[in-house]
């Protein structure tokens, strides 16, 4: 019997229906389920028919794997796959949320909440472009990206994944955007069924979050098999789940088996799946295609994110007499003062889901310090020095033009960087005012949301910008305005408080705003203000 679903010049719907006659119960359940890569063994892939596998946070094939080594696991895990019965080729799935972040020398981007800062969503859309281009030269086929939420709180640990706190700033930045997020859809058969795919006419399919269905009942996981029957009724069509794939593959069919689950709706769910395999070409060129390892961190591409960091830059305060503005900086002054961990740490710079989950300090992937920067572009007689904490003593012992303190917050995700105090990590704020009181200074903050910031702190410093977490091109794109090759150009995402107990604060309520700096708020470097 000819394989039509084979047959790439045939039509799609005709492949489709040929390929899921072809399949058994167990075989769709496959299609529908997502594995983690350590627990996807080739007897799962091939025995199962798994239909896609994921990198969770900070996973992959070893540490510093570069692109290549990527390309080469995921290729690995096609290959058991095209040997099962049916040889229906995988989806490799990754969180690619500012460049593809796990990869050790991709481009990191600036994280959203800066890209919300630009307005520009040309901008955001070349950086989905050059995302795109990295992870498919990594053989990853999607992303589980960008997050549109729209923090309206910055005490919550995932502010900087969001484009701001307006829903018109994230709707202008949905150049990058294409689906929902969420963990309360996974039982909203309205919006799931009814609104997305009925309505909107969506084809493709509707994949959970990371567990998203242990998380529908509490205790974490448990009553799971009432979580996946409400989940796959409300149009889940492949569950991400990742690690207990033998439960749920048992538990749904249990559920379909007994009737509770509909034939009908399993085979919707696997119809849109195998759709998205066919349309993406994935059954001709299921392997990595590896003339696309030259795009990465091209220069192209690093110029692209140095652009972002340029125009995400916000500068909040230009000198004390606003007459006689601070920035930008003299490259050729005598003697440069620059203080801060910040200053030097490029894992600090790209923030969390960078390399692992959560994030980590140092040289965790190649890039750009600000430090490195304010090095390479100053004059050949100006002396840069570098104190990453120093003391009062250390200060008065030189006669220093004027400093530059970078300080900010530690990499965080989610959960991990809810709080309550908003305080600027690492002794920053004290960090500033010694310098300071002794030194004219340009403070610089490296967070993904505005921070704590106490009024003799402002009257203190010369000047303030906020940097986001600019990635891997952060160095040179900061140093590209403060010393005055560009000019500022961003805008507050969202509203810069006074005292955290006014949060949560905005622009709408309008008996009781009362911000520091209100959101859209930015100044070029003559002290005018963005519009």
């Amino acid at each position: 019997m000819k394989c039509i679903y084979k047959d790439p010049n045939a039509a799609i719907d005709a492949r489709l229906k040929d390929l899921i006659s072809r399949m058994s119960l167990e075989d769709k359940i496959g299609q529908m389920t997502q594995i983690e890569r350590t627990v996807a063994t080739p007897s799962a892939i091939k025995d199962l028919c798994i239909g896609s596998i994921l990198s969770v946070g900070g996973s992959g094939p070893f540490e510093n794997a570069e692109s290549a080594d990527w390309a080469a696991m995921v290729d690995s895990f096609q290959k058991a796959a095209l040997e099962s019965r049916l040889g229906i080729p995988v989806l490799y799935g990754t969180d690619a949320v500012h460049g593809n972040n796990n990869v050790y020398g991709a481009t990191i981007f600036p994280h959203n909440i800066g890209l919300g800062a630009t307005r520009d969503a040309d901008l955001i859309r070349r950086i989905g472009a050059a995302t795109a281009l990295e992870v498919r030269a990594s053989g990853i086929h999607y992303t589980f990206a960008p997050c549109i939420a729209v923090c309206r709180d910055p005490r919550w640990g995932r502010c900087y994944e969001s484009f701001g706190e307006d829903p018109h700033i994230v709707k202008m930045m949905t150049s990058m955007v294409t689906g929902l997020q969420g963990q309360k859809l996974h039982d909203s058969h309205f919006l799931l069924t009814e609104i997305l795919k009925n309505k909107l006419g969506f084809k493709g399919f509707i994949i959970s979050d990371s567990e998203g269905l242990d998380r529908l009942s509490s205790p974490h996981g448990s009553n799971y098999q009432q979580s996946v029957l409400s989940a796959i009724n409300a149009g889940i069509d492949m569950v991400m789940v990742p690690f207990r794939f033998e439960l749920f593959i048992g538990d749904l069919m249990h559920l379909v088996e007994s009737g509770k689950i509909a034939m009908k709706r399993i085979d919707d769910a696997v119809e849109r799946i195998l759709r998205v395999k066919f349309a993406s070409g994935l059954f001709e060129h299921p392997f990595s295609d590896r003339s696309l390892l030259g795009t990465v961190r091209c220069e192209q591409h690093k110029e692209l994110a140095r652009e972002a960091v340029r125009k995400s830059l916000v500068l909040l305060k230009n000198g004390k007499d606003p007459k006689k503005p601070f920035l930008p900086l003299d490259r050729n002054a005598k003697t440069i003062f620059v203080a801060g961990r910040h200053a030097d740490d490029l894992g600090y710079q790209c923030g969390g889901w960078t390399m692992t989950w959560e994030g980590k300090s140092g040289r965790i992937t190649t890039g750009n310090t600000i430090l490195d920067a304010i090095r390479e572009v100053v004059g050949d007689e100006t002396e840069v020095i570098y104190d990453e904490n120093p003391s009062a003593g250390t200060i008065t012992d030189k006669e220093y033009s004027f400093a530059i303190v970078v300080v900010g917050e530690g990499p965080y995700v989610e959960f991990g960087g809810d709080s309550t105090d908003l305080t600027i990590h690492f002794n920053g704020t004290e960090l500033i005012s010694m310098v300071a009181e002794q030194i004219p200074t340009l403070a610089i903050l490296i967070s993904g949301r505005p921070l704590s910031l106490e009024p003799q702190l402002l009257d203190k410093t010369e000047a303030l910008v906020s940097a986001w977490l600019p990635g891997s091109e952060g160095g040179r794109g900061i140093v590209d305005v403060i010393f005055g090759d560009h000019e500022f150009q961003g805008r507050l995402p969202l509203t810069w408080f006074k005292n955290v107990e006014q949060l949560p604060m905005h622009v709408e309520d309008i008996d009781s705003y009362d911000p520091l700096f209100p959101i859209g708020f930015g100044l070029t470097s003559k002290n005018e203000l963005l519009m």
